[in-house]
């Protein structure tokens, strides 16, 4: 039975990095869409205001708690959440069971040219895996009926979607009855990273639950979206 906590109004899944993988793996043996979210306290604090992006958190299938400030959220407020499961570390473990089972995957989001380096990257790291096929974030409205030809005529199993939030939720649910892939799943900067384009923190900052403080240091210009985060602690905090 699916269980569940309310964090400012925001469901989240209550399961560890290995109760999910194995939920993600009956998604693929299915014969229906999935949809993956992973929200930080950024993306939490957004729905708060963004009504359309609180109702699609609450209709997706599986939502992981991809931020330390839920974790410290849920033991302020005794929730019970196991403990922090990341886009990126959640993608990696389906990237490996793809190649082991010869799932298909389908890249969509980042710069011009990085789905397609990312895409040649994961290939060599991933032996066995099958490209369904890729296309860049930087597409028009006119087309996205051609992608979404392409990502049902390729047989896709796994739509990574990187657009960033709240975009590629919203885009994901906007075309949910369109895709016949198993799993749709926001993923954020993630195709950069494969792409070789970004890099992750180093692991003391992951370790730490900092790859937040991480990326300011890298994107100071972010500072008014990372004002969310005390926000978020305030709100927690104070909220009944």
């Amino acid at each position: 039975m699916r269980k569940q906590v309310e964090i400012l109004d925001v469901p989240i899944d209550i399961v560890s990095s290995e109760e999910a993988f194995e939920k993600l793996k009956t998604f693929l043996e299915g014969d229906k869409l999935n949809k993956v979210f992973t929200p930080n306290p950024e993306i939490v604090m957004i729905a708060q205001e963004d009504r359309e992006l609180a109702r699609i958190l609450r209709e997706a299938d599986l939502v992981l708690a991809d931020g330390i400030g839920l974790i410290i959220a849920s033991k302020i407020k005794n929730l019970g959440l196991k403990e922090r499961v990341t886009g990126i570390d959640t993608m990696e473990k389906l990237l490996t069971y793809s190649a082991e089972q010869s799932k298909s995957i389908y890249l969509l989001g980042g710069k011009p040219g990085n789905a397609e380096l990312a895409c040649k990257n994961i290939e060599k790291a991933y032996s066995g895996i099958r490209i369904a096929g890729f296309h860049h974030g930087y597409f028009k409205e006119e087309d996205v009926e051609k992608i979404i030809e392409d990502i049902n005529k390729n047989n896709s199993d796994i739509l990574f979607v990187a657009l960033g939030a709240p975009k590629q939720e919203k885009w994901i649910d906007l075309h949910k009855d369109k895709l016949n892939c198993k799993i749709a799943m926001g993923v954020g900067g993630a195709v950069d990273i494969y792409a070789g384009t970004a890099k992750r923190a180093p692991i003391i900052f992951q370790k730490l639950g900092l790859e937040w403080f991480y990326r300011l240091l890298k994107e100071p210009w972010r500072i008014k979206r990372m004002m969310n985060l005390p926000k978020f602690l305030l709100y927690i905090l104070f909220k009944r």
